[in-house]
């Protein structure tokens, strides 16, 4: 674990060596991290949270009760996991058939919130700032500020840099930032 002190780790919670916290970084309950795994400042792991080995967790992530991320996955800063959501890490296990080196990358842009429930099948990206609903299926990659909903998830919307969802305008009714859809894809118009 590593050497400075300024997190915290519940009493009932497991680090394992190897293991770089960042500061101001809190882990709750039952949580378990494991070898090779950097956590991030400022981070909130929930109860029975299991990360790695080998995971990285960006600066400011919110990882809620029961999830598990598993090697392969990698969030950015600002990530938000809902409670239970899924990240799978193989995409055709057997208990009998050792599968470990075709454990697909799913790597997660900034400030993407993945909600309650939702799976996201491992070999998938993703973008920053997109939303992932509820009980979702990601079966392929989800652009940035896209909102995808459904089994399996498709889009049914943009959302903005806030989390908002964008109208007509594209333009976000809580920080006023206008955005541009080009070739299926949203970026913001910088003033």
């Amino acid at each position: 674990m590593s050497e400075q002190k300024d997190f915290y780790v519940h009493p009932t919670a497991i680090v394992d060596d190897g293991v770089t916290i960042g500061a101001k970084t809190k882990i709750w309950h039952f949580a378990h991290v494991l070898p090779g795994t950097t956590i991030g400042e400022r981070c909130v792991l929930s109860q029975n949270v299991m990360v790695g080995p080998d995971v990285v967790v960006g600066n400011g992530c919110k990882i809620q009760n029961n999830v598990s991320l598993y090697k392969g996955v990698i969030l950015a800063d600002d990530v938000f996991c809902g409670p239970s959501c899924v990240f799978t890490n193989v995409l055709t296990p057997r208990a009998f058939v050792e599968r470990k080196n075709e454990f697909g990358p799913t790597p997660v842009g900034k400030g993407a919130t993945i909600g309650a429930n939702a799976t996201i099948v491992c070999g998938h990206s993703l973008g920053e700032y997109c939303m992932v609903a509820a009980g979702a299926v990601v079966t392929k990659d989800v652009p940035a500020f896209a909102l995808v909903a459904g089994v399996p998830a498709r889009r049914i919307g943009w959302v903005s840099h806030d989390g908002d969802v964008l109208g007509a305008d594209l333009v976000c009714p809580r920080s006023g930032r206008r955005y541009q859809e080009i070739e299926g894809n949203l970026l913001e118009i910088k003033a």
